[in-house]
This record gives C-alpha cells, sequence and structure tokens, in this order.
C-alpha cells in the first residue's frame, strides 16, 4: 500500500503523518496480529521513531480504533445511501451486497483488520464500533422487511437473514486476494445474485 493510497482510505485524516501510521499499523496488524505488534513495529514501518508515534496517537489501541471506526463509517455510507433510494427493495439489495463485497474485496487488508480485530478494542471504543455494526444490520433487515412486504422476498427471520448477508461480504476479507484472478466488481456482481437467491427473490 502506498501514500497516496492511505489519502484515499483516510482523506479525513489529519496530518499526512498521521495516515501513514495508520497505513503501517494495518500492514503491520493484517501481518503479524494485533497482539504481536508493537507500537515500535508500527513506527518503523511508518519510517518514524517510536516517540513520534505519540503525536498523533496516544497507544496501539487508539490506531486500532481510528483505523476500525473509519471502516465502518465508510461501510454504513455505502449501505445508507443504497438503502434511501427510491427503488424496489430487491435491486436496493442487490446494489447493497455489490457495493459491501466490492469493498471488502478491494480494501481486503484493511478489511481484515477492521472486521477481524474487534475484539482487541477497549470497552468503550468497542461500544462505539458496535453501534456503526447495529446501524449498518439494521438497515440492512429494514431493507428486507419492505422486500418481504412487498412480496419480492421471502425469508423467515429478518434479523437472521441480514446477519447471513452481511457475513457473506465480510468473510470476503478473510480469503480474497488479488491472486484470485476474479475483480472485485466481478464477484461483487455474483454475490449480488446469490444473495437474492438465498433471500427467494421473486423472478
Amino acid at each position: 500500500m502506498t501514500i497516496s493510497l492511505s489519502a484515499e482510505l483516510w482523506p479525513d485524516v489529519q496530518p499526512e503523518a498521521a495516515r501513514r501510521l495508520m497505513l503501517a499499523a494495518v500492514e503491520s496488524f493484517a501481518s503479524r496480529g494485533y497482539h504481536a505488534t508493537t507500537t515500535r513495529d508500527i513506527a518503523a514501518a511508518a519510517g518514524m521513531s517510536p516517540a513520534a508515534l505519540y503525536v498523533h496517537f496516544p497507544s496501539k489501541a487508539a490506531l486500532l480504533f481510528a483505523i476500525s471506526k473509519s471502516g465502518h463509517e465508510q461501510t454504513l455510507t455505502l449501505v445508507e445511501s443504497v438503502a434511501k433510494r427510491d427503488e424496489p427493495a430487491k435491486e436496493r439489495i442487490r446494489k447493497i451486497v455489490e457495493d459491501f463485497v466490492s469493498w471488502h474485496a478491494r480494501r481486503h487488508t484493511v478489511a481484515r483488520v477492521v472486521q477481524y480485530e474487534l475484539q482487541a478494542l477497549p470497552e468503550q471504543e468497542y461500544a462505539v464500533v458496535a453501534d456503526l455494526r447495529r446501524r449498518i444490520e439494521q438497515h440492512m433487515r429494514e431493507v428486507i422487511a419492505e422486500g418481504v412486504e412487498q412480496g419480492e422476498l421471502s425469508v423467515g427471520d429478518l434479523r437472521t437473514a441480514a446477519r447471513a448477508v452481511l457475513s457473506l461480504g465480510v468473510d470476503v476479507a478473510r480469503w480474497y486476494s488479488d491472486r484470485i484472478g476474479k475483480t472485485p466488481k466481478a464477484l461483487a456482481k455474483e454475490y449480488g445474485e446469490l444473495v437474492l437467491r438465498m433471500l427467494g427473490a421473486t423472478a
């Protein structure tokens, strides 16, 4: 990952040195795991001194929180923007799934940290991220419910259905790599079709 990518991932984070540290933290957490990574590892990967890290982030946990919160806010924005459209529920679900899967594939290294290091967050920070996750799930559940009411979908428990759909997208970050020979866009399109069948979509 490059500095230009860090600006794309975290455009609101300033200064550039803070973004560089977040990028280094993502790479370190993804390769070593959060608990095995030290602040010295992160600073070295960013080309900075350990002391310089604390100018921007008070702790390793603060870095993880910044990364996780940003990732969840980005995916919440994706889901919200489609959920509010004036379109049939079935088409909104297809688009939400495509955007959600594509994000987790294109940003698979970041997404693995965002989604799979949650338990390392301190209690208060975890609560913030958990709320973002609840809001994402709520939007998905509401759109599925609309599809059921309109006769476009057939599911049993709405909460289970919403969690299953989102879990499929999240899991992409675990296994996706640039070597699989399928673009994020192509994969996202396939997932959109799979999810609609899973939710009993009518023709």
